[in-house]
């Protein structure tokens, strides 16, 4: 250990094993005074008494040999300042004028020469002898010789060092291409994060670590070994770096003469002095002097942040993890050169999380350092969009195991299949090769063992393989039925449109829907046409054979009761069904409020409309019939003439559509324009078969309530957009005037509709156990064709079966539950309810490892948390149950907000993921005889339903 050099003084005599015994030749001439220790007072001894010299030699541990061995001892023995240096070792400055005069000494044979050097003098080389500071540019072979340490061990025994006099000794460093002795180490300055004005003044060699340098400040400042530090350095710009990786040397971390170098000692509360708030409000300043319980403290949402709150609050109360960072253990496994890790920062980061929450000193605190480092190592979580617990739950346990491994340099494993040996042999061989590449706390708390063996289809092949595991996603049994809401509207216009909840195959068609739905009203299915309705428009008329796969929850659906959609023998007359929208004028905001816009409101409507008896006035009637439920008939004959039963012997036809609306789809084609108004002036049309809206017949007609005109999808007549497309399908606006649609439109009857029965019944959704879910888990499964194995037997990929096992359980077990299911075709959350225990869940049952018969609680676990979530796919809100390591008492976890609960309040249709710790482990952790299972409060709350859960 390097420290200051005054402190050096009798290095040399801690070797004195070391130095071969060799005889005198002939006594020496008397040193003068003040040399310390050995030299010619001893030396002069010899000649006086040899019973005294002897007893001197026993003292000094050797004897003084001659000059002309002294002189190959320390110019070319295998221990000479002749020999090659080596990193690492220490090297020592002695004074040019010394040492020449010792030279000349043993160079001249005679012992009793006046040119006796006398005791080590290096006095020239100091700029003073108070601290003894070497002098600035001193040169080697100028103003000093560099000698080995055992040839310096031998001059101080054989002549001695000048009393008061430091040795300098210096360390030899490996630097790019060369190795040199470094003759002025780095002097670095230290202080306080809380007295940047004192500082001490340190000396290190470049092969120092920098944990000599955090231990010497430690001391200098006299901080606990309980109290945790880390060190900071001052740039020359005045910014401040973090020295994380305490391991590397000086000279790797690049440090300089007179740079400052900071020890920063960590607060009570878990937080670090240097870490400025970044929210200063009177909820801090009034938690200055709170004391609570450790580990119940909330965590602010940052903005969509709950999922990750709440994988934060499960992990923190996983004890042994907990306490593997309070107690500081990570800090010497913490490895800053794993190219797959994220260079200590995200342990770092959590322990800082974790030490605040479990201080006892905050209600509440801001993740915001933490959410920068995952943002940053992870571009998925950047931003503040809602994520999924469970996915941060993995990267972060996958981050703190690649932070925290203990294997600093991975090896090559080789993966081996089965190949008829034990499942015994396979599986510890498969798990000490997983042990060799990965070591850490996550391993030793999370990590299990799966047994999975996958069977060719063709050959019979059979590959058995072992694989760790860190959590288990187990599948929720699917219901094959499904339950859609859609509304009925009838062909009655006294009938209100009717709201149906219907049950259906969930991989059904259409046509399914319609046979659901003519059981409620008797109505055949072949006279149902189904629609997406969206911003008073049709987004979609499906086809009957269309999947259902393609409906979402979120789309109301009508289906509408329609005429006879194809012709039944020959004289049977053919409908044609006409998607109708209806249209507001309204003044446009102009300069000259000459404009008036179209604007969309309602429901629209499919109506059937004989072919062959088709006008204008013939549709005219028959919508206003249609309409009649919530539009008066006007009673004056100056505004309409017609009445109920409209003249359908009228020869002005409408155009022929070439399919009816059934064959629309999501895009019905080319937009088609018509005329500006169907009922106004014009000449009457021939009828025939000519295509296109240029041959659809007009004629005067006296004032209606609303007039008509061909449109396309969207509702809009955009003429520039025209294309005569005979096969394309017309879709008619009906298109009102503001003060007849006021006077004869009842919009509250418009919209209204009534419930069926079934609306009230509810589809319960039986309860399932967490015990199927687990066994659903490990059932035989054929692979997806994106997904196929490669047989090494047939030499192709293959569909084969696949079997997963569980053979090693870890001491803190992770269980996924996949409530969110996707497809090809849909998304949904399934919403069952997962009956879990919260003591005993016994493993023993699917555990197929040979197990052993008196340690039963090896295989059985107890929850110690839940994270849950409420609301559906596009937005929901993540929260957490867990139970106190040091209290036993279980909380409830909802961003800032934390209240006890009891454990009746923890299972319900939200839990997401299950966080259970085997028995035994427990045991461990908290032995308390006589105390079968941790205590609980009563709840000051019930934590709120789904139904009235705030959503990020």
């Amino acid at each position: 250990m390097a420290v200051a050099p005054w402190l050096f003084g009798g290095l040399c005599f801690r070797f004195r094993h070391q130095n071969p015994e060799v005889a005198f030749e002939a006594p020496l001439p008397i040193p003068s005074r003040g040399c310390y220790s050995g030299g010619r007072a001893a030396m002069a001894a010899v000649a006086a008494s040899p019973a005294a010299a002897a007893g001197d030699r026993e003292l000094q541990g050797e004897a003084v040999p001659g000059l002309e061995s002294q002189r190959r001892q320390i110019e070319n023995g295998e221990n000479g300042r002749g020999r090659p240096l080596r990193a690492g070792e220490s090297w020592f400055l002695v004074g040019q004028h010394w040492y020449h005069q010792w030279e000349e000494y043993v160079q001249g044979g005679d012992q009793d020469s006046s040119t006796f050097p006398g005791c080590i003098n290096n006095a020239g080389l100091f700029e003073d002898q108070v601290n003894w500071r070497l002098k600035k540019g001193l040169v080697e072979g100028e103003d000093y010789v560099l000698l080995p340490a055992a040839a310096w061990r031998y001059l101080v025994n054989w002549y001695g060092l000048e009393h008061g006099q430091p040795p300098v000794e210096r360390k030899v460093v490996e630097l790019p291409g060369i190795q040199k002795v470094e003759v002025y180490p780095v002097e670095l300055l230290l202080v306080q994060h809380s007295d940047m004005d004192t500082a001490h003044t340190a000396q290190f060699s470049h092969t120092d670590s920098l944990d000599l340098v955090l231990h010497t400040a430690r001391e200098q400042f006299l901080v606990s070994p309980q109290e945790e530090t880390r060190l900071w350095i001052k740039n020359a710009e005045g910014s401040f770096d973090r020295l994380c990786n305490t391991h590397v040397t000086v000279l790797d971390a690049a440090l300089k003469t007179g740079q400052v170098v900071i020890m920063e000692t960590r607060n009570k509360d878990g937080t670090w002095p240097s870490a400025q708030p970044h929210a200063m409000n009177s909820a801090t300043e009034e938690d200055e002097d709170f004391q609570g319980q450790p580990g119940i403290c909330g965590l602010t949402n940052l903005g969509n942040t709950c999922f990750m709150n709440s994988a934060l609050q499960c992990l923190s109360n996983v004890p042994q993890l907990t306490e593997y960072f309070l107690k500081n253990r990570y800090l010497e496994e913490l490895n800053f050169c794993n190219p797959l890790g994220m260079k200590g920062e995200i342990a770092e980061a959590y322990a800082d999380l974790v030490k605040q929450a479990w201080s006892g000193h905050h209600r509440s605190i801001v993740p915001h350092v933490f959410k920068t480092k995952v943002g940053h190592f992870a571009s998925q979580f950047l931003g503040y969009q809602q994520h999924d617990s469970q996915e941060l739950l993995s990267f972060l346990l996958d981050g703190l195991h690649e932070d925290l491994n203990r294997v600093k340099k991975k090896e090559y494993v080789e993966l081996c299949d089965a190949a008829g040996r034990p499942d015994q042999e396979v599986a510890q061989e498969a798990w000490q090769n997983h042990k060799r590449r990965n070591d850490s706390v996550i391993v030793d708390t999370f990590h299990g063992l799966f047994k999975s063996t996958l069977v060719c289809p063709d050959c019979g092949n059979v590959s058995v393989t072992f694989d760790p595991f860190c959590y288990l996603s187990v599948p929720l049994p699917v219901s094959h039925k499904r339950v859609m809401e859609v509304f009925f509207v009838s062909m009655d216009p006294r009938r209100k449109p009717e709201q149906h909840r219907l049950v259906v195959p969930k991989k059904g068609k259409i046509s399914d829907l319609c046979v659901a739905l003519a059981k409620h009203t008797g109505v055949s299915p072949e006279r149902m046409m189904v629609a997406d309705v969206f911003s008073h428009r049709f987004y979609k008329i499906y086809q009957l054979e269309e999947s259902l796969s393609s409906i979402l929850d979120r789309d109301d659906i009508f289906i509408y009761e329609v005429s006879g959609r194809a012709a039944i023998g020959e004289n049977s007359r053919e409908d044609v069904v006409l998607p109708i929208y209806l249209r507001e004028r309204t003044p446009a905001r102009d300069y000259n409020n000459s404009y008036y816009g179209l604007m969309l409101f309602g429901h629209p409507l499919l109506v059937s409309v004989p072919r062959d008896r088709l006008s204008w006035d013939a549709l005219y009637h028959i919508l206003l019939y249609r309409l009649s439920r919530y539009v008066t008939r006007p009673s004056s004959d100056d505004e309409d003439d017609g009445d109920e039963k409209a003249d359908l012997e009228d020869k002005d036809t409408l155009p022929k559509p070439g399919h009816v609306a059934g064959s629309s789809s999501q895009d019905p084609g080319p937009e088609q324009a018509g005329p500006s108004s169907g009922v106004a002036g014009g000449s009457r049309g021939p009828v025939d078969n000519s295509p296109g809206p240029s041959h659809w017949p007009q004629r005067a007609r006296r004032k209606h309530l609303f007039t008509l005109q061909t449109v396309n999808s969207n509702g809009t007549s955009d003429r520039s957009t025209f294309n005569e497309d005979t096969h394309a399908q017309p879709y008619i606006a009906i298109d009102w005037e503001p003060e007849m649609k006021k006077r004869y439109y009842d919009e509250v009857e418009a919209e209204g509709y009534v419930k069926h029965d079934c609306v009230g019944y509810v589809l319960k959704k039986a309860p399932v156990r967490l015990q199927e879910c687990i066994e659903l888990f490990t059932t035989v499964e054929t692979l997806e064709k994106e997904n196929p194995w490669y047989c090494p037997t047939c030499k192709q990929h293959q569909l084969a079966t696949k079997k997963l096992d569980l053979w090693m359980l870890p001491e803190t077990l992770i269980i996924h539950l996949k409530r969110f299911s996707y497809t090809k075709f849909s998304r949904e959350k399934l919403d069952t309810l997962v009956e879990f225990p919260i003591r005993d869940l016994d493993f023993s049952e699917f555990v197929i490892k040979p197990q052993n018969e008196s340690a039963p609680e090896l295989y059985k676990y107890d929850l110690i948390a839940v994270s849950n979530h409420y609301g559906g796919l596009r937005d929901g809100h993540y929260t957490t149950f867990a139970c106190n390591k040091d209290s036993g008492q279980w909380h409830y976890f909802d961003d800032n907000s934390v209240s006890p609960v009891t454990e009746n309040q923890i299972e319900s249709k939200a839990a997401y993921v299950l966080f259970y710790q085997r028995q035994d482990v427990a045991r461990r952790l908290q032995p308390q005889p006589g105390l079968s299972e941790p205590p609980a409060s009563p709840a000051c709350g019930t934590p709120p339903s789904s139904e009235f859960m705030d959503v990020n």
